[in-house]
């Protein structure tokens, strides 16, 4: 088993930064990927941007390229999420998703077997 505790949500205005922490414990050693995704009032949850164990090979949603960034310690136990030039869009509930699996698209939820209990990020106008 894996437990993951996100940290970082906040209010912010539109252009400010985020960074949003996931914190894994349990057995990280068999984490192959992480990920972040969100969900916003009233839509399905969707991929953010993940990063894999070996290799550090990162993986961003369209909407984020060139603003969010995904990190993760040399451990691979914390993952980041740096987000930049934020845009009231970008309000929803994040969460953070680790998986065991080598194959697959990291794109997708269904890959991931563990979730934390997210973190709200508020992007006023």
């Amino acid at each position: 088993q894996v437990q993951l505790v996100e940290s970082g949500g906040g209010l912010v205005q539109a252009g400010d930064s985020l960074r949003l922490s996931c914190a894994a414990s349990g057995r990280t050693f068999s984490n192959s990927a992480m990920g972040w995704f969100r969900q916003a009032p009233g839509k399905e949850r969707e991929f953010v941007a993940g990063i894999r164990r070996i290799g550090g090979i990162t993986y961003y949603t369209d909407s984020v390229k060139g603003r969010f960034s995904i990190s993760s310690d040399n451990a691979k136990t914390t993952v980041h999420l740096q987000m930049n030039s934020l845009k009231p869009e970008d309000t929803a509930v994040y969460y953070c998703a680790a998986t065991g699996r080598y194959f697959g698209d990291y794109m997708k939820e269904d890959v991931y077997d563990y979730w934390g209990q997210g973190t709200q990020v508020t992007v006023s106008s």
